[in-house]
């Protein structure tokens, strides 16, 4: 996925100054998409000269650089491109099973700890996905389309968290069994 296309996205949804998009990214598809500041304006400026988006000075009589940005329909049409196209399925690389693995291998070597850090960090993280839902999402109210759409994309936030959390506990167990095996894995 490219930066622009999860801006164009949250223009969509609501045109606005560049300080004001960055401050929205990084409370919604910054859950699942990264992006500096800094990126956000350099691809905000890049779009603007593909013809994709249109800026116009804020209405404060010229006293900030600021810009409110809104979608053109080339824009518009470049996203709809996009999300045509089919997706790769997302590339899992994760320091910690490598880590798992040479503990396997070599011995204990004291992951409980990094385990530990980690489930707190998803916790933490499952504990805000529940607030937005329980926030934006309460079960006696019936949902738009749009809405629905949204809540799917947050629980798919939850079940990677409780995910974690899941496996985080059994590995817990399997990190602090020191019991040899009866058969080694073959």
């Amino acid at each position: 996925m490219s930066l622009s296309h999860a801006l164009m996205t949250s223009l969509l949804e609501k045109s606005s100054s560049g300080y004001d998009l960055a401050r929205r990214f990084d409370k919604s598809i910054g859950f699942f998409w990264r992006a500096t500041h800094q990126q956000i304006y350099r691809e905000l400026a890049r779009m603007e000269k593909a013809g994709w988006i249109a800026s116009e000075a804020a209405p404060d009589g010229g006293r900030t650089r600021k810009r409110n940005y809104r979608v053109l329909d080339a824009g518009r049409q470049e996203l709809e491109r996009w999300v045509r196209e089919p997706s790769p399925a997302p590339d899992q690389r994760d320091e910690m099973m490598v880590r798992m693995r040479a503990d396997a291998v070599i011995g204990p070597l004291g992951l409980e700890q990094e385990v530990e850090r980690r489930m707190a960090q998803h916790a933490t993280m499952l504990a805000a996905y529940r607030q937005i839902e329980a926030r934006d999402f309460p079960a006696d109210k019936t949902l738009t389309r749009e809405a629905r759409i949204q809540h799917l994309i947050l629980k798919t936030g939850i079940m990677y968290e409780q995910g974690w959390l899941n496996w985080s506990q059994e590995a817990l167990q399997v990190l602090r069994d020191t019991a040899p095996a009866d058969h080694p894995p073959g």
